[in-house]
């Protein structure tokens, strides 16, 4: 998506490419799209600035009935043709604001991310926040499950998963991907790399560069696309567009993709490695000569993100599946420690480049299933409180913190390993999201209530591994 397309851009993309729909794009409060589509006898140039009003009433996590009346003010930028409709048609990334004060609605987040960009600026810190999140995600041939009252299951399949070592396939010539041997191997072993190219290529198409794509750790069609970072804002609308197109290209080859951090038991979850860095006047600010070429900068915004990790959680690992991941002494960071080069800490400092425009931190705990826009703002929030604070991180763990003795372990603090612990830390922990009215009570107290509900939605009801380990009590 190119960040400079102006309303008269957007005009002719619709004459060149002969367009005939319109459609308009929001994200509700847990991050999924939400849609309508209009003929071009509803478009002009003016719904840049006059937006199209809509119901809000129904959106997740919204609960507006009494002033239901929004706007979606749609972004020129974001324009992007969208391939997956059978008739031509112009997608829109809109943000949502009240039709009489024209204020920005405090539950779209889009709209966070505009006021933490905006606060970012305010500070004086810095002009920009660039993000690069490393999306994981599983290409399944099928995916069913169901639950009642008195039966549930789930079950998902790829052709390529060990499990499948012994079916008839007529006939069958091996090759099945081994659990947590799935890192690099090459055709035919991997048997997703033309889907995954298809899908690199298709996100080049709206925009959206694609540094690498390659297989992952586990078994069944683990995958990983790369994409060049971006500001905070464009990125989130990038991932938006990410998840959207590679659904959809999935969908093509009739499979079926998921960011659900852990769909497979005794094998890798889903992550989303994120890439932060902080920039004025076109200069990084977290190059230096500090701790493997850090600045002070630097090393004051890891301690804030180390510091407010546990209730970051609540927004970057947003639901009861992410914890399934989360646990000591698997594949997941979960120790909230710093270190070069050194995976199995939360918060890796890569030594790629020694440029100063690729001095970076990479935050290792977030997953796919959190709403980019909260979980981005979210992030920068906790650094620049740790800038403002010059909160110390603390000396770097360069060991193996998977390998440490127990009681070298226990001296380190640790992300929590529940939803209801991530909601704990987020009651006892928030106000750095209140600054600059980025995040505010209300949002808080929603969607701390959201998370509750998700979590008591699961504990209520019974686990099929319970009848395994308890019926004959």
């Amino acid at each position: 998506m190119a960040k400079d397309k102006t309303p008269s851009d957007v005009s002719k993309m619709i004459k060149d490419n002969n367009v005939k729909l319109v459609d308009y794009k929001f994200t509700d409060l847990l991050g999924t799209w939400q849609h309508f589509t209009t003929t071009l006898s509803e478009y002009n140039d003016d719904v840049f600035a006059d937006g199209l009003g809509f119901d809000g009433s129904s959106i997740r996590g919204w609960k507006v009935i009494n002033a239901s009346d929004m706007l979606v003010i749609p972004d020129a930028a974001t324009a992007w043709i969208d391939i997956f409709n059978t008739e031509p048609t112009l997608s829109l990334i809109c943000t949502i604001v009240d039709p009489i004060t024209r204020e920005p609605y405090d539950r779209d987040p889009r709209g966070v991310a505009e006021k933490a960009e905006a606060y970012l600026k305010s500070t004086g810190i810095g002009d920009t926040a660039f993000f690069g999140p490393e999306a994981e995600f599983f290409i399944f041939d099928e995916a069913r499950f169901n639950y009642t009252g008195n039966a549930c299951f789930h079950q998902v399949d790829s052709a390529e998963g060990h499990w499948n070592s012994g079916r008839e396939e007529f006939p069958y010539l091996g090759y099945k991907v081994r659990a947590k041997e799935g890192y690099f191997p090459v055709p035919p072993m991997d048997t997703l790399q033309d889907i995954r190219n298809e899908m690199s290529l298709e996100l080049e198409k709206a925009g959206i560069p694609v540094d690498k794509q390659h297989h992952e750790v586990a078994t069944a069609g683990q995958a990983e696309i790369d994409v060049r970072f971006a500001p905070l804002k464009r990125m989130a609308d990038s991932m938006q567009y990410y998840k959207y197109i590679i659904r959809n290209v999935a969908k093509r080859h009739n499979k079926t993709v998921t960011f659900m951090p852990k769909p497979l038991f005794g094998d890798n979850g889903s992550g989303m490695h994120t890439h932060i860095s902080i920039w004025k006047d076109d200069k990084p600010l977290f190059a230096g000569n500090g701790y493997a070429g850090l600045s002070e900068t630097a090393l004051f915004f890891i301690g804030g993100i180390l510091h407010h990790a546990p209730a970051l959680t609540c927004l970057t690992n947003p639901t009861t599946n992410s914890y399934k991941r989360l646990v000591p002494g698997f594949e997941a960071p979960v120790n909230l420690a710093y270190s070069a080069r050194n995976r199995s800490a939360a918060i890796r400092i890569p030594t790629y480049s020694a440029s100063p425009k690729a001095k970076r931190i990479e935050f290792r705990t977030p997953d796919a299933s959190a709403n980019p826009y909260l979980a981005f703002s979210a992030m920068l929030l906790a650094g620049l409180d740790g800038v403002q604070n010059r909160i110390d991180p603390g000396d770097p763990l360069d060991k193996n913190l998977y390998e440490l003795p127990p009681e070298e372990l226990a001296e380190i603090a640790s992300v929590p390993d529940s939803l209801r612990g991530a909601i704990e830390a987020l009651q006892a922990d928030h106000q750095f999201l209140l600054r600059g009215d980025v995040f505010n009570a209300d949002f808080i107290a929603n969607w701390i209530d959201m998370k509750q509900k998700e979590y008591d939605a699961l504990r209520l009801r019974p686990h099929p591994y319970e009848f395994t380990m308890y019926y004959d009590v």
